[in-house]
């Protein structure tokens, strides 16, 4: 009765694509180019474009008060609003209540 043992290679073997197997699965899921960082890469553009959507809006608004105090076009309420927040102007006839 001659047992057989288990070749020692045939172990060797398996285990090292065993070990191979976990390393590039694990890379796979959270490497710096996986699955949680794509995750985390396409929430991060979801954010920046909305701070750049906000700052166009914002960038319109200064544009056109811009436009609205410029020689070719100046707003007289846009000038008098503009001087009694900056300069503290006031009219004669106000009554300012702190």
């Amino acid at each position: 009765m001659s047992r057989q043992r288990p070749a020692i290679g045939a172990a060797i073997y398996f285990l090292v694509v065993f070990t191979l197997g976990c390393y590039f699965t694990f890379a796979a899921v959270q490497g710096d180019f996986g699955v949680f960082r794509r995750v985390q890469i396409n929430a991060e553009a979801q954010e920046l474009t909305q701070e750049r959507d906000k700052l166009k809006a914002e960038l319109a608004v200064l544009q056109n008060k811009t436009r609205r105090l410029s020689d070719g076009y100046l707003d007289i309420d846009l000038l008098d609003e503009q001087a009694r927040d900056v300069l503290g102007l006031l009219r004669a006839d106000e009554v300012v209540i702190r």
